[in-house]
């Protein structure tokens, strides 16, 4: 293992792979049962693949692909799929049923609604995931209650209300959350669906990953109607590191002889994962604090225990970046090269490409440039996880320059 040092650090593993937890949890069943429990879902669609073929050859590298989530049903974001799936297996289990029982139209019947009577859920939130929760709580009629911390943008707590879902702000950050909504969930024998794990709750978590693979499968088909068997990268960002684990779990099982090389990519003032990697004894490390990033879908001190599971066996790069990084990112996406698709981007959809093209692009990284073998036959895949999901953050990023790049690494091309 060797660290490269910059503004931010990289830990790249050397560590033999293993996939036998990545076969065992993404077999390409479970992402055939989530797609075809997606697809019933009213106003599903598969959403674009954007292609950046100028920005790719601008900066050495033979695509660039972003699967565009910011266009996903209503709700401007990849994390209605894993909750959606989740609870559609949580009342497949209350209400006895098999796969092929339990369809979308039953669960929003009034015999469904009847039979689940009483049942609330509930969940910790920095925003994109409790809104999907909630959505999927008010389709089936049930009670929903989301715990957010102290610094949940406005705009992100307005946008679960809008779903007739209770919201408590919690006096911490977003694990504080998670920790307040556990201890009220089993005073008030709630029912927890949550995307992140601990001791002794592991099987909806799992369910919630699971769920994300549809995007996974849709970005594949895509991939393969433009001639490309397989991307040769995947970069993927990490909060608990749910998204991340099923993203590299999905490819890691696909292609176990020949997977892509992953780079996990976290805010360094909330880089648990990067933490749990660095100190590499076997066991979760959290980081403490404010968690002050302005990713705040990736505010997460917490690892996920079966997330890291997958990411400790399969993962080539892990790595943690400053706020600039992650507005860079949304600016290429949202001022693109003439030719290039125009992508809208939260800072945590976008953080990927900004360090995809710090790697590319500055002197202090040509080591891990090296190492990851990136250059003009590479063909990377990002997920652009959330659109604009605080306008005026995206404001003040997009026309007002904030979290500009310093001035040692700005682009001199």
């Amino acid at each position: 293992m060797m660290e490269i040092k910059r503004d931010y650090d990289f830990i790249l593993r050397t560590k033999k792979k293993d996939v036998t937890k990545a076969e065992e949890l993404f077999d390409i069943k479970y992402s055939r049962l989530a797609r075809k429990f997606h697809r019933q879902i009213p106003g599903y669609r598969v959403t674009p693949l954007r292609s950046l073929p100028n920005l790719a050859q601008m900066i050495g590298l033979g695509g660039i692909y972003v699967k565009d989530e910011a266009q996903r049903l209503e709700l401007n974001s990849f994390k209605v799929m894993g909750g959606s799936f989740a609870i559609f297996r949580l009342v497949e289990k209350k209400l006895n049923l098999k796969d092929d029982e339990l369809t979308y139209d039953y669960l929003i019947s009034p015999e469904c609604h009847e039979r689940l009577k009483g049942l609330t859920i509930t969940s910790a939130t920095d925003g994109n995931h409790g809104k999907g929760i909630a959505w999927a709580s008010e389709k089936l009629g049930l009670r929903c209650v989301i715990y957010v911390h102290r610094e949940t943008s406005l705009p992100r707590i307005e946008a679960i209300k809008r779903y007739n879902a209770e919201v408590v702000v919690v006096d911490g950050n977003y694990d504080d959350a998670v920790r307040k909504c556990a201890e009220d969930a089993k005073k008030n024998g709630w029912q927890i669906v949550s995307d992140t794990s601990w001791d002794g709750y592991t099987e909806i978590p799992t369910w919630i990953m699971q769920g994300y693979t549809t995007m996974l499968l849709e970005a594949q088909e895509q991939l393969l109607g433009i001639g490309l068997t397989k991307p040769t990268h995947v970069f993927v960002q990490a909060g608990v590191g749910a998204l991340a684990a099923s993203v590299i779990g999905f490819y890691s099982a696909l292609f176990k002889d020949d997977p892509p090389y992953f780079v996990v990519v976290e805010p360094e003032k909330a880089a648990c994962i990067y933490e749990t990697a660095r100190i590499n004894d076997g066991k979760c490390h959290s980081v403490k604090g404010d968690l002050d990033t302005i990713m705040a879908g990736l505010a997460c001190g917490d690892p996920s225990p079966i997330a890291w599971e997958v990411l400790d066996n399969t993962a080539d790069v892990f790595m943690k970046v400053p706020d600039y990084t992650a507005a860079r990112g949304m600016r290429i996406l949202a001022v693109p090269l003439r030719g290039d698709p125009f992508v809208i981007s939260g800072e945590s959809g976008a953080v990927t490409l900004g360090a995809l093209y710090a790697i590319m692009t500055e002197k202090a990284s040509e080591g891990l440039k090296s190492a990851l073998r990136l250059g003009p036959d590479s063909n990377v895949l990002l997920i652009n996880t959330e659109g604009n999901t605080d306008p005026i953050h995206f404001r003040q990023i997009i026309w007002d320059g904030v979290d500009n790049v310093p001035l040692d690494y700005l682009t001199k091309r």
